[in-house]
């Protein structure tokens, strides 16, 4: 996986014994009914839209008894209640990058690369936007825990890792069915505190990779702030600049994520551009990661502006400024209006509405829903370290948060005894599916993926539930 064309490795063909096992992994027998799954209509496969239980309330807990020691620490080291968490592992948070994967193939099917570059830009917005509202943390990964999704609809067949425990990384490869695209990366989220919120930076490059194109981007993920977890009511904000590299043709896309300013009037606003190798700038991208993207003529986007700033310069004439210090919350500030368009502007992507019990399901979307779905027949396939095994996770999904509580102590210190085993025999963890390597575009070390889990053989696989 590691050269500059990459063709999909021998376990990936799906010629001969291969395609057997490929069937077997994705066609699941759907004539009874499971853990919320509905069955296939006119051959596309339904996945669950709910869960089985809402969630439960956080506010009878006192956050405050617990991080009050830790301002300024990384927070992987301290154990929280169950109750802040939401029925995930990090694994599967990432998984849902994919969830707009059609910006991926539109932008296979653009022979334009400054197009191409609109497209991956409008995707690298969407593989955040569902962190909006999503205050639960998802639990850590175990050790050698993996995960994977194969989502026939979309085109994609995703595998994952977590490749080490201190510091916390995740591995991920995706890749399209039909050839078209390969999709990777691994994330270490730096979480800290301070004060009244918690910061997550998520340390690590992303590859995409447009196969026909023979076309390598790389980027890294915005800075993403939780506030109010003290007091007060909890609202998220993603902010810094994301920088989109075409490395074939030397294209550049800069996405400035915009902190929420004094008055919140740029809360969740991202503004960019695209220039060629020569800095010619293209087009602009602006919009919300909380609602949709568009790309403008420069000239026309910075008319727009100038006319906006005269309005607003008259309308604030003669208001005074207000908003009080408030020393218990940093209150959010109230959603502006959707995003203003430039005339000629065209739309690259729109967010999905959310489903109606979204907000009692941790606000997941209709996509993550789905993600801790086990399906009748995947009991037989799946290798035992996914993460849809994990029964704490499953316990708390449920609604069972006694369980849950002690299923993740009980696994947390079987991870701890398994590491002291280790160290007394001075055996090396080895990871399975994922190894470090020469990033070809960055040249930097990053975890790629060594081929050969979708041949499912799952011998000598850790025992970590």
């Amino acid at each position: 996986t590691v050269c500059k064309c990459i063709c999909l490795d021998s376990d990936e063909s799906y010629e001969g014994v291969s395609e057997a096992s490929y069937k077997d992994a994705v066609v699941f027998d759907s004539s009874s009914q499971n853990n919320g799954s509905v069955p296939q209509e006119n051959g596309i496969k339904k996945h669950r839209t709910s869960l089985p239980a809402a969630m439960f309330s956080r506010n009878t807990i006192s956050v405050w008894s617990i991080l009050k020691k830790c301002i300024g620490l990384e927070l992987s080291k301290i154990t929280m209640p169950i109750v802040f968490n939401e029925p995930l592992s990090f694994l599967q948070r990432i998984t849902e990058y994919m969830e707009h994967t059609y910006l991926i193939n539109r932008a296979c099917s653009l022979s334009n690369s400054i197009e191409r570059m609109q497209a991956v830009a409008a995707f690298a917005v969407s593989a955040v936007a569902s962190q909006w509202d999503r205050t639960g943390k998802p639990f850590n990964p175990l050790l050698g825990e993996t995960y994977e999704l194969t989502r026939e609809d979309q085109g994609f067949r995703l595998v994952s890792e977590q490749v080490s425990h201190h510091p916390p990384v995740s591995a991920f490869h995706a890749e399209s069915l039909v050839g078209d695209f390969v999709f990777h990366g691994s994330i270490y989220p730096k979480l800290k505190f301070w004060g009244k919120s918690v910061e997550a930076e998520p340390k690590g490059t992303i590859t995409l990779e447009l196969l026909k194109h023979n076309e390598g981007y790389t980027w890294s993920n915005p800075f993403c702030c939780v506030h109010n977890i003290i007091l007060g009511k909890l609202w998220i904000e993603q902010y810094g600049t994301v920088e989109i590299v075409n490395h074939s043709t030397g294209d550049k896309c800069v996405l400035n994520f915009k902190p929420c300013g004094m008055f919140g009037k740029e809360l969740h606003k991202v503004e960019g551009y695209i220039q060629d190798k020569s800095k010619k700038k293209h087009c602009v991208i602006y919009g919300k990661w909380t609602e949709c993207m568009w790309s403008v003529d420069p000239q026309a986007y910075e008319a727009h502006k100038k006319s906006e700033r005269k309005g607003d310069n008259k309308k604030h004439k003669n208001e005074e400024q207000e908003g009080a210090e408030n020393d218990d919350a940093d209150d959010m500030p109230d959603v502006q209006e959707t995003v203003s368009v430039v005339p000629g502007s065209t739309l690259l992507w729109r967010i999905e509405s959310r489903p109606a019990h979204s907000a009692v399901m941790y606000n997941f979307t209709n996509f993550t829903m789905s993600l801790n779905e086990l399906e009748p027949g995947m009991e037989a396939i799946l290798p035992h370290t996914d993460c849809r095994f994990r029964p704490d996770i499953r316990a708390m999904e449920n609604g069972n948060m006694d369980e849950a509580t002690k299923e993740k102590e009980r696994l947390e210190d079987k991870q701890r005894a398994a590491r002291k085993e280790r160290a007394k025999d001075e055996d090396e963890w080895s990871t399975r599916w994922f190894q470090m390597g020469t990033n070809p575009y960055t040249n930097s070390q990053g975890w790629l993926y060594t081929g050969g889990y979708f041949n499912r053989n799952y011998q000598d696989l850790p025992d970590i539930y």
